[in-house]
């Protein structure tokens, strides 16, 4: 997924600078943050043409700049909207439409307000829900508090499979390794990680070897870190900088004894694309010195 990008800036804004994607990154969702069904729909057609192969609603984020704009996790108090949002993107784009959401927020305490969301919204076409089993408080927390404070519930994630068998549902939440993934795929149809994939990025070959069985795969740390450096060169060559794209890398070597050294690498005033082959140079012979240190 991307991160939320909202109607206004697709429709206002540098379209290029928010959309663009490299190829080998689909199939690649893109996730629309608003409420207004015409801006939504625009944005699913927009998404089809740039290539994106599906478009998704962003019924989950808690933060006061959605709650001020009346789209995100407050939606939820907003069945109705939500399903005159699913039912215009689909009349209008040809590609798959899905809605990301809570389990509740405030004062949705019942799983039937729950049930109830997801059979509207499937009426009007939308068979895929990716669902983060927490509830959202729209107040008295942040948002960095409501993406661990409120209590996981993935038992009412499985309920919802079990009450809507032909739907397809996804859960998000606290998952953090191949085992969770596992116990969960014996329940619902797909697992979400988010937090867990940024800062360990490198457990997705794990997940590429024990999930998908795909036991030829050979990737190591050095030949990723060689094709994203690859990648690096020619955007930064249309003026993207370097730094925003080395940030995202930060937990490459997450869990190895020289992950603390890598970091430091990349969080320098200055990080250029010498310090990564420097980086490869040590990483094929330990004594050998970081020229950037």
């Amino acid at each position: 997924y991307t991160e939320m990008i909202t109607t206004k800036a697709i429709l206002r804004g540098d379209k290029n600078r928010l959309l663009d994607f490299n190829t080998s990154e689909n199939p690649l969702v893109l996730q629309l943050g608003g409420s207004d069904p015409k801006e939504l729909a625009d944005c699913a057609l927009i998404a089809k043409n740039w290539g994106y192969d599906e478009v998704n609603i962003n019924v989950g984020c808690p933060s006061d700049r959605v709650l001020s704009g009346s789209f995100g996790a407050c939606l939820m108090k907003e069945p109705n909207l939500v399903a005159q949002c699913v039912e215009t993107m689909i009349e209008n784009c040809d590609i798959p439409v899905t809605v990301k959401h809570r389990i509740g927020i405030d004062d949705m305490e019942s799983y039937n307000q729950l049930s109830d969301f997801i059979n509207l919204i499937s009426d009007k076409g939308c068979n895929h829900f990716i669902v983060h089993a927490r509830k959202a408080w729209l107040t008295g927390l942040s948002p960095k508090e409501n993406r661990t404070i409120p209590p996981l519930n993935y038992p009412w994630v499985y309920q919802l499979k079990k009450d809507f068998p032909n739907l397809q549902f996804t859960i998000n939440g606290g998952i953090e390794n191949c085992q969770e993934i596992t116990e969960h795929l014996e329940k619902v149809d797909g697992v979400m990680l988010g937090r867990a994939i940024y800062h360990n990025p490198f457990l997705l070959q794990q997940i590429e070897v024990e999930i998908f069985k795909n036991k030829k795969s050979k990737l190591d740390r050095e030949v990723i870190l060689k094709k994203y450096m690859s990648y690096i060169n020619n955007e930064s060559q249309k003026g993207v900088p370097i730094r925003s794209m080395t940030r995202h890398i930060l937990g490459l070597y997450h869990g190895e004894s020289n992950a603390k050294l890598f970091r430091r690498l990349l969080s320098g005033k200055i990080v250029e694309l010498k310090h990564l082959n420097d980086w490869l140079d040590f990483k094929k012979n330990s004594s050998t010195e970081i020229k950037s240190f």
